[in-house]
């Protein structure tokens, strides 16, 4: 059983700078035609300082600087009987590659469903640039199925 303790445990805080090639690869992966996240003459031609960071890519660079083992070794989650139950994203103001981007993963919910047969693990992230501008939040759940 999940420790509802957990609610309010910080991971930290890391930082990641973004890297435009990073950026303009990500969004051909894709398939994002916009030139403003994957062409930089594009984007300073429209006036910004550099690419725009597409807006699912803030979960990549998470993923490069929080390792998702740990989350899992903390929560005592069996990777066996675990599957990504939830993603969603709440914007404030774009990034660009070139920003310095700060992380500060928190686990903010634990609670289940089916009688306890299905253990879910929510964290939230809130993203800040190197101004210490609120970017985004990022909320993801896990879910455990109970043996």
């Amino acid at each position: 059983m999940l420790d509802r303790n957990l609610i309010g445990h910080s991971l930290g805080k890391r930082s990641v700078v973004v890297e435009e090639g990073a950026v303009c690869f990500y969004a051909k992966a894709i398939g994002d035609t916009d030139p403003l996240v994957s062409d930089p003459e594009a984007a300073l031609a429209a006036g910004f300082r550099s690419v725009r960071v597409p807006p699912t890519f803030f979960s990549c660079l998470e993923g490069r600087i929080f390792n998702t083992m740990d989350l899992l070794k903390l929560a005592k989650m069996d990777l066996k009987r675990i599957l990504h139950a939830e993603q969603s994203y709440v914007y404030h103001t774009p990034a660009f590659a070139g920003d310095v981007l700060t992380y500060e993963p928190k686990i903010v919910d634990i609670y289940d469903k089916k009688d306890g047969a299905l253990e879910f693990l929510v964290k939230e992230t809130r993203i800040t640039n190197q101004d210490g501008v609120h970017i985004a939040d990022v909320r993801g759940a896990l879910v455990q199925r109970r043996i």
